[in-house]
């Protein structure tokens, strides 16, 4: 299976629903984006620079090889139908990597690699190769659990690390099976942090990972590792550049940070499923020039554009608004409510508000702090379920 050939991340802004986002002008739907594209000019790919110790624990690009590599799995997905078309995500369904989590047979790859598969198996480096279960999936996220039978001495676990503590310019090492050819090893850094990436279901993966460490179609849901050999991110999407023949590398790779694997983890190693919750509306961040210009009552806070028809916010009365404008060149939608907090915390922007809800379970009660028209209230609403994608 492959990497997206997404246009990412600055350019998103949003405009959809609390639980996934759309990236058009400025407005997002919460929880996820169901994003339009920036252009990415094709560039060369710059020489990856070798993976510099950051501290006295930190190893060389050698050393990590040597340690995770044996972790490292091929993953190969069959589907139940017999077309040879590729995926959305550009690679042809059939192959990706993935890696050992712990002694009991867990490994995570991206639930792109194995969507739709009728049969999974996973190759070790000594070549044996085993069915394997499919535990939990999370489009949502594009991660997926899987679970082999074999004997507890031929797997590698590999440590997670903490992605809070990535910073730009961090070295990393990709491990994985790019075109097949496996467990190729490269090295880079992290180029840019908080990047949005579109999920398989067109909602938003937040808090991504960019780097230019070389991945490639059938390196999906291998690891991104640091300094320590540690799992700071799984590899989900790269930027392909222009032109239908630009398959490969450029220097832009996505990975999906480790905070939200271990969630998602832990989530579907208890329960099978990943549940997101669901506030229903979409917005965007006002900013100082509206507020100003249309004498709003205040100047931070999430307009609300619209709210879905049976969704929490729909049935705790949060109202959209109707009028259009626009303001150095972006739309805004006013008239409706705007949120300024969830549950006591300030609330200045989407990501800020989708963090808070991320936080939540589907059937929380939370209480927002909403401006309507120029007076202040609170308004208790009951999270719901994310849909399966933005439109429902």
């Amino acid at each position: 299976m492959s990497f997206a050939s997404l246009r990412s991340g600055a350019a998103l802004v949003a405009a959809a629903i609390l639980g996934g986002a759309v990236a058009v002008g400025g407005v997002a739907l919460l929880g996820g984006l169901d994003s339009t594209t920036t252009v990415v000019t094709e560039t060369a790919a710059a020489p990856s620079p070798a993976l510099a110790p950051a501290s006295g624990d930190a190893m060389s690009v050698n050393e990590i090889y040597e340690r995770a590599s044996s972790g490292v799995v091929r993953i190969n997905a069959s589907d139940n139908s017999t077309s040879s078309s590729t995926s959305p995500f550009g690679q042809n369904a059939a192959l990706g990597s993935g890696f050992v989590i712990d002694k009991s047979g867990h490994i995570v790859t991206n639930y792109h690699v194995v969507r739709d598969a009728g049969q999974v198996t996973v190759s070790f480096s000594n070549r044996d190769t085993v069915q394997a279960e499919v535990v939990g999936t999370d489009p949502s996220t594009d991660l997926a659990v899987l679970r082999v039978e074999t004997a507890a001495s031929a797997l590698t676990p590999l440590s997670m690390g903490n992605s809070d503590a990535v910073r730009v310019g961090d070295p990393v090492v990709a491990i994985g099976n790019p075109f097949g050819l496996d467990r190729t090893v490269t090295a880079g850094i992290v180029s840019a942090l908080q990047r949005l990436i579109q999920a398989p279901n067109s909602f938003t993966i937040d808090h991504v990972i960019q780097t230019d460490a070389p991945i490639n179609p059938g390196n999906s849901g291998g690891p991104l590792l640091n300094a320590r050999g540690q799992v700071i991110g799984v590899n989900t999407q790269i930027e392909t550049g222009t032109g239908s023949s630009a398959t490969g590398n450029v220097g832009i790779g996505f990975a999906v940070p480790s905070n939200t694997v271990k969630d998602v983890i832990a989530q579907i190693l208890r329960t099978g499923r990943v549940d997101h919750a669901y506030l229903g509306i979409s917005g965007q961040a006002l900013t100082d020039d509206v507020a100003e210009r249309y004498n709003l009552p205040v100047e931070t806070g999430v307009l609300v554009g619209s709210v879905t028809d049976e969704s929490g916010a729909d049935k705790a009365g949060i109202q959209g608004g109707e009028t259009e404008v626009v303001v150095a060149g972006v739309s805004y939608t006013l008239g409706g409510d705007i949120i300024v907090a969830f549950e006591g915390k300030t609330i200045s922007s989407v990501e800020e508000l989708r963090d808070a809800i991320s936080g939540k379970k589907p059937g929380d009660k939370v209480k927002l702090v909403i401006y309507r028209d120029a007076s202040r209230t609170s308004v208790t609403v009951t999270l719901g379920r994310q849909p399966a994608s933005p439109q429902g």
